[in-house]
């Protein structure tokens, strides 16, 4: 039996195979892109500056607290918390194996002080 010599290749199957990831690439792409969006801002004569800030409680595992970077008593932070602009933002950052009541003791302490925009910083699960 003789074999038969190849003179061409068939690229119908490389070009198929290239076309799917391609499609696969492109389609990732546009997940991954995070674009901005320009804005031409209007321009005004009068501007006040906002002086709006964002702070950081952390809870620790054996119940310390820190404000910003800070390491503090809860009588301490009770003051500092007192005077802060109601508007400013708080992140809390409890450990997961901290008491609940120390976390507790810190949104009562800024529901009393009737701050409106703190958030709890968790991870996202992978």
């Amino acid at each position: 039996m003789e074999e038969k010599e190849f003179d061409t290749i068939n690229v119908i199957p490389l070009v198929d195979i290239m076309l799917v990831l391609l499609t696969i690439v492109l389609t990732t792409a546009t997940f991954i892109v995070q674009g901005t969006l320009s804005v031409d801002l209007p321009k005004a004569s009068q501007t006040q500056p906002l002086n709006l800030r964002s702070y950081q409680i952390i809870i620790k595992q054996n119940g310390d607290f820190f404000f910003e970077g800070r390491k503090v008593q809860f009588s301490e932070l009770e003051e500092i918390i007192k005077n802060i602009n109601r508007d400013s933002q708080i992140a809390i950052l409890a450990d997961k194996s901290a008491q609940v009541q120390s976390l507790i003791k810190v949104l009562d302490l800024l529901k009393q002080c009737d701050f409106k925009k703190t958030y709890i910083r968790t991870e996202l699960i992978k």
